[in-house]
Formats: C-alpha cells, structure tokens, sequence
C-alpha cells in the first residue's frame, strides 16, 4: 500500500503539567477543554489527546486550581461534552485518550478506557528519568494489563517513543500480546534524560521503525519548530502540537508570544500544505491507522 500524502495533525490540549502560570489559555476543566477541542478539530485538527484536571488540596493545605488527574467522572464528562459539541456542529475526530500517570493505581489508569470507549489511547512502554526530575513510571506489570485492555476494548494504542530503546520496547507488548494492525509510534523529542530534539537524531529513530509502522513527532519545547520541519522532511504521517509539549509560539522584539492550542494547530496546517500535504480529515486518520470508525 503507498504512504498517504494526507497528514494527521494532533492536538494535546493540555497535559498532566501545563499551568496557567505558563500558559494563561490552558484548559484544565471539561467544559474548557471541550470548547477548545471543537476549535482546533475546525482548524484542522483529526486527533485530540486528552488529559484531565481536578482542582485539589495537597497535604499542606495548597489548594490547587486544575490538578492533574485520572478522575473517571472528569473523563465521561469531557468525552461526553467533546462527542455532543461534534455532533451539534457536524465536526469528527478522533479521541485520543492518556493512560500516563505513575503515581496513580493500575485500575486508575486503565478505568476509563471501557467506560468512554476512545478510538486511541497513549501506551508509554518505558520508565523514565523525565528531565532528570521525576520518574515517569511505565512498569511491566502496568504495561502487560493496558496491552490487554486495549484488546479487549478495541484501543488503538498510540506507541509514545522518547528514546531509541522504547521502539523495541513496544514491539515486546505487540508480539507478546498480539496487539492487531500496524503499530503507531508517536516520537516525543526534547524531554530530558531522553532523546534531544535533533534532526539527526530523528532520522536516525525513523529508520529503526519496523516495516508498515505509521509514525508523528512532536518536539517539546524550544525544539517544537525544529521536529516538525525535520519530520515533514522525512516524510511523516502526523504532527503532533498543543500546551502540553510547548507554550511558546515564537518571539517578536525578543519577547516571547505565547502559544495557544488554536494557533499551534492553525501552524501545523499550513507548514504541512507547505510541504505538500494534504490536511487529513477524521476519516483519512482512521484508514492511515487502521482505526475502524465506531457506529
């Protein structure tokens, strides 16, 4: 089958970490994140990655404003909000669910995917120093339980790659569990104590890929612009942009412009139509992964 000339553009609304303090146009509640999902789906967008928020009081008392969470009930409302706004305004994309979150219960992290039935979810195969400053916890035991939901439910799990070893990682969870269809791998470039950003580095990543392998970059950070360009260069299925990997648009008199997910999305279009791409819709995504449209 020839590689499609259509590109996915992705969209992470907001992240487990991305704060206001960074980023004032955030979304941290359902309704917020629904009403800027339906946004950039009109922008152009064909997936949306979903986290979610709870406002929280920690141990010493700090109430905190749109916690990150694995709440199932800020899930359903979420899904439910995004999947009615769709419907009300004729509008299609593909739900694209986390499972990150190492400091929650395995059930936490797995609950939601019967209950809101996504057509994709994140599946991170490896552990990892993230920016040298905490662990992102992926253990074998979670791992082996989401590769066995994902069948069950019928979850395209989206492959998160932040380094050349996490290619094989995934791989061990396809064949041990016979996960179906092609695998997706979702490069992640910048985060520290992984793979820097490079150009480099991502062609030599793509080239690990095994035969049939669909692939999206995102770059975090200052190395965002970089891995798109680098990733269009080397032919790929999909960017992923958004406030959960970068918050800075670019910069005007040396001073920074904050990013906004519609503006971000509203880049990614029309760096891929300057590269020669088509803008995929929902239903192109869905036959470039393999993903069967829910009735």
């Amino acid at each position: 089958m020839a590689k499609s000339n259509k590109l996915i553009i992705q969209c992470c609304l907001c992240g487990a970490g991305t704060r206001r303090e960074a980023a004032p146009t955030v979304p941290y509640y359902p309704e917020e994140i629904a009403e800027q999902a339906l946004e950039v789906i009109k922008a152009g967008a064909s997936i949306v990655h979903i986290h979610v928020r709870k406002d929280k009081t920690l141990e010493d008392g700090t109430f905190v404003e749109g916690y990150k969470s694995m709440d199932l009930e800020m899930f359903q409302k979420t899904c439910d909000l995004i999947r009615k706004g769709m419907e009300e305004q004729g509008l299609d994309a593909i739900l694209n669910l986390t499972t990150s979150g190492g400091e929650y219960e395995d059930y936490k992290r797995l609950q939601h995917l019967e209950a809101c039935k996504p057509e994709m979810c994140s599946f991170d195969p490896n552990t990892l120093n993230w920016s040298n400053s905490y662990i992102f916890e992926n253990s074998p035991r979670f791992l082996n339980l989401l590769a066995q939901e994902v069948i069950k439910v019928g979850v395209k799990p989206e492959f998160e790659i932040f380094d050349t070893g996490h290619i094989d990682s995934a791989m061990y969870y396809v064949n041990k569990h016979g996960i179906p269809g092609n695998p997706h791998m979702q490069f992640i470039m910048g985060v520290g104590g992984s793979m820097p950003g490079t150009a480099e580095n991502l062609a030599f990543m793509v080239g690990k890929l095994p035969a049939g392998t669909t692939w999206s970059v995102s770059g975090i950070g200052k190395c965002h612009m970089n891995m798109m360009l680098a990733g269009l260069a080397l032919g790929c299925d999909g960017l992923r942009v958004g406030l959960e990997d970068n918050v800075v648009y670019g910069y005007e008199n040396g001073k920074k412009i904050l990013a906004t997910n519609l503006s971000l999305v509203q880049r990614a279009v029309e760096l891929g139509k300057l590269a020669g791409r088509e803008i995929a819709t929902a239903d192109d995504a869905r036959e470039i992964l393999g993903i069967k449209k829910p009735e």
